[in-house]
């Protein structure tokens, strides 16, 4: 099988309806939102999750499938650790083969300060006894010895895993409805409804639902969102072109990335590629206001963002997407069902290209398909997850950064958490909302 993005073609799964009255509802049908549904449930919650086009259908499906500790924010490490063994778990308890594979991850080194930043990442793995390792550039040519590029070392880390995305969330979702989840594609929450400072329901294109507790887990989507009420969150989101190999012989088996192309063994046995640090910011009215925020991480890397001055008409970010909508009016998010950026096709020639240079014995890499997802992505390249304290029962999912497939499962029983009050066993002081307007000064994550 060769993967394609889920499409709004695709036929509804979960039709609904959705009920007038639930304890939760969560807005968004992506892995974060489908594990804060699950999460809920299993604590016997009355769950609506709605999803205004096909579930996993934007960057959940779109993603590289890696499940990764390695190179993530030292806050973000303990929490990934404990997603990695719930995806165990559940790869065990879902009766399909979501493509879970411990084969390993790895960022290969072009240079001795490539290698001096990965060494300074070695604290984190060891804190969080992580089986990462430091390997010369002597190691690394032994270790891939059927790749002719040569590197100046690699950071490797064994545990790591994979999966495929555009298989193992529609199959989480449906393990969720089976756990009782009312999951309602097609169906966009148009507004929140909120009375006397707190939250009272939602009003989707549907109709009404009661509710003191809704979950905002919309990716690219979410600024938009909260905007409309009021709740400003510095979100961009930027393109990311992604492409599928036909079956190939096997070069290595996991993930790895150097500073052209990054690569992903796939369950039929071709690759997935992608570029090498290389995004695409559509420019419009929040970004500008953004900038200011964004401006440590475009000064840390400035040849990594290509600025696109017309987002496509109805993106979230686009100078015609309405700002401000009522209950009883068509809402962007109905407009645009499923953000289906179209690839940079020229970047999918040079992954080809670059792939094909590392390992020459495929001969001519043969692409099958190619996709591009919008990844939703904050200042310090750290997700939100957290309260709105201006608004109680609101609670806040997203700007994974591109991050988002491997630590959801956990981010998802987090926010759970935050909704029924639970101990969490984690310091998320990393991820609250206040960071942008407490006076904090920002701290880029690794982004490694």
């Amino acid at each position: 099988m060769i993967p394609f993005p889920i499409s709004i073609e695709n036929p509804i799964s979960f039709p609904g309806p959705a009920p007038i009255k639930a304890d939760v509802v969560v807005i968004g049908g992506g892995i974060v939102g489908v594990m804060s549904a699950w999460e809920l449930a299993q604590r016997g919650q009355r769950v609506v999750l709605l999803e205004k086009g096909r579930i996993a259908a934007e960057q959940s499906s779109r993603n590289w499938g890696w499940i990764r500790a390695q190179g993530r924010d030292a806050a973000e490490v303990p929490i990934m650790r404990e997603a990695a063994q719930m995806w165990r778990e559940m790869a065990a308890q879902i009766d399909e083969d979501i493509g879970l594979r411990q084969s390993g991850v790895t960022y290969f080194a072009s240079s001795e300060s490539e290698m001096a930043r990965y060494a300074d990442w070695l604290p984190v793995a060891q804190e969080n006894a992580l089986d990462t390792v430091l390997l010369t550039a002597k190691q690394t040519a032994e270790k891939f010895d059927t790749a002719a590029h040569s590197w100046a070392g690699a950071l490797w880390t064994a545990g790591d895993m994979r999966a495929e995305p555009w298989v193992a969330v529609p199959a989480l979702a449906r393990a969720a409805a089976k756990a009782g989840v009312t999951i309602v594609e097609g169906c966009a929450a148009r507004t929140l409804d909120i009375k006397a400072g707190k939250i009272s329901g939602v009003v989707t294109e549907t109709g009404y639902i009661e509710t003191s507790n809704v979950i905002v887990a919309g990716g690219a989507w979410s600024s938009l969102f909260l905007r409309r009420h009021g709740i400003n969150i510095p979100q961009l989101s930027v393109r990311a072109t992604v492409a599928a190999t036909a079956p190939l012989d096997a070069v290595f088996d996991g993930a790895g990335v150097d500073d052209r192309v990054a690569f992903r063994r796939r369950q039929d046995g071709g690759y997935t590629l992608a570029a090498s640090g290389f995004h695409e910011l559509y420019v419009g009215p929040d970004a500008f206001r953004a900038l200011k925020s964004f401006a440590p991480q475009l000064w840390q890397d400035p040849l990594g963002t290509r600025l696109r001055p017309v987002a496509p008409a109805d993106f979230p970010d686009a100078w015609g997407t309405a700002r401000y909508w009522s209950g009883d009016e068509i809402s962007p998010f109905e407009k645009m069902r499923v953000l289906n950026p179209a690839p940079n096709h020229k970047k999918v020639a040079q992954m080809a290209r670059d792939f094909a240079a590392t390992f020459p014995q495929l001969g001519e890499v043969p692409i099958k398909t190619a996709w591009a997802g919008m990844i939703d992505t904050m200042p310090d390249i750290v997700p939100v997850v957290d309260h709105a304290a201006d608004m109680p029962g609101l609670t806040i999912a997203t700007g994974m950064c591109g991050h988002g497939f491997g630590i959801g499962p956990a981010f998802g029983r987090i926010a759970a958490q935050l909704v029924t009050g639970e101990h969490i066993k984690h310091d998320i002081s990393r991820f609250r909302l206040s960071r942008f307007y407490d006076g904090s000064k920002l701290v880029l994550g690794p982004n490694l």
